[in-house]
């Protein structure tokens, strides 16, 4: 899929449908006088529905799709024949679409499960026929009552990728190449800023079978809590993972400060985002000798503040397992945090 066609975030009128009106039909047969009212009651109108679907990845299909109605409920007939419900209409969604009140911002739903159905706008009822309202005193009620009309309101649909891990880093901090080493991802990749257009998913295939899911956000830059660049509208991504690595290459000019940067815009865009579990990778260490590791040694035990850190290098392929060693446990932990 092209970097054009990742959606992830779109707006959609939605209309449910009108329930049907009851009947004031009256019993007319040739053997029974008088036969008294016997119209039946409105359908309800259709449902405007919200599904998870696991086969979608973005909202690309929902791209063009501006208004979207459900179907009117049917009037009632004689004989307290109720009239037919109204159709449906379904949205489906990739996992981890929020979706929210475009009016009040208010979250309405997060569809986080497969198959997983959120009614957005219910259906009108339909109006119950005359034969409701028949009595002792009032034997011909020529009267029924009208159906109630649907909903009409505006929704976001906003997806936020589900990811185990979450990479955290500037751009050209070898996000990508290390996602293309330790996955069977193919993200696009060269020397200039902002080649990841798009968050990148791989699946990181460990130990006896087992995995986990690695996304590559954007690339961060300072001042991207503001707005700038493109970091901004993928940092909602950040907030499904789990655990964050921050890749800091050992070329930067100063380690510590870079990876306080991405702290810090972290903090300012969702403070709750320091609640989760870190890891800091030292990327493009193949640049680093023995010595010039001891000295930072030194300095980042202090820096990163307990923070686990550790070298690696994708091109040279040194780090890796130890990597996905302690991002395994880290996930793991997680999870069992969350089950408990």
């Amino acid at each position: 899929m092209t970097e054009g066609n990742f959606v992830d975030y779109i707006k959609i009128h939605v209309n449910s449908g009108k329930g049907g009106k009851g009947s004031t039909h009256l019993r007319r047969e040739k053997a029974v006088a008088k036969g008294g009212p016997d119209g039946g009651d409105g359908g309800r109108g259709g449902h405007v529905i919200i599904r998870g679907d696991k086969n979608y990845w973005t909202l690309f299909h929902l791209k063009f799709k501006q208004h979207v109605r459900a179907t009117h409920g049917g009037d009632g007939g004689k004989q307290t024949s109720t009239g037919h419900d109204g159709e449906d209409a379904i949205i489906e969604v990739p996992l981890g679409t929020v979706v929210r009140d475009s009016e009040t911002n208010e979250i309405l739903k997060e569809i986080t499960e497969n198959g997983e159905e959120f009614i957005v706008a219910e259906g009108g009822m339909g109006g119950k026929g005359n034969a409701h309202f028949k009595t002792s005193t009032n034997q011909t009620p020529r009267y029924s009552q009208p159906g109630i009309d649907g909903q009409e309101k505006s929704i976001t649909l906003e997806l936020k990728v589900l990811a185990d891990v979450g990479l955290v880093g500037f751009p050209n901090a070898g996000k990508s190449t290390l996602l293309s080493v330790i996955t069977a991802a193919k993200p696009k990749i060269a020397d200039y800023e902002f080649t990841t257009l798009k968050p990148n998913l791989g699946i990181v295939k460990y130990r006896d079978f087992k995995s986990f899911v690695v996304a590559d956000i954007p690339g961060i830059i300072e001042g991207a809590a503001e707005g700038k660049g493109l970091g901004y509208r993928f940092l909602r991504h950040i907030e499904r993972n789990s655990t964050l690595l921050f890749l800091v290459p050992a070329d930067a000019d100063d380690i510590k400060e870079a990876y306080e940067i991405l702290v810090d815009e972290l903090r300012r865009y969702n403070p709750e985002l320091l609640d989760k579990s870190r890891l800091i990778a030292i990327s493009k260490s193949d640049m680093l000798d023995e010595e010039l590791k001891a000295e930072l040694d030194e300095e980042l035990k202090t820096a990163f503040n307990e923070t686990p850190y550790l070298y690696i290098s994708s091109v040279a392929q040194t780090g890796l397992q130890e990597l996905k060693d302690k991002l395994w446990e880290s996930v793991s932990l997680d999870k069992t945090k969350a089950e408990n």
